[in-house]
């Protein structure tokens, strides 16, 4: 069951099911539920499917609303991506989340 931090925000979009799809640097963890933490709220979402690539492999035109629910282009998606992660460029893990 992996752990994951995340901003006031970010855990709000996943907790009304506004973001449904969570990017993380690395492989995938294993483990059926995601627990988010936000200061002391924890949100547990079930995972429904796991795509690993490179970070325009898995924020895609098809996806990129579902990921950053304010971005605009596919562009901003992937910018505010890459300033999170501190220009990473090796594999990410997409994780499909369900209530």
């Amino acid at each position: 069951m992996p752990l994951f931090f995340t901003k006031k925000e970010m855990f709000e979009w996943l907790k009304i099911g506004k973001k449904t799809i969570d990017i993380r640097k690395g492989n995938s963890h294993r483990g059926e539920v995601a627990v988010f933490q936000s200061g002391p709220n924890v949100l547990r979402l079930k995972i429904v499917k796991k795509e690993t690539g490179r970070l325009t492999e898995v924020v895609r035109s098809d996806n990129y609303r579902l990921v950053l629910p304010s971005a605009m282009t596919l562009g901003d998606a992937v910018a505010y991506l890459r300033r999170l992660y501190g220009g990473y460029d090796g594999v990410f893990t997409a994780y499909y989340l369900c209530h």
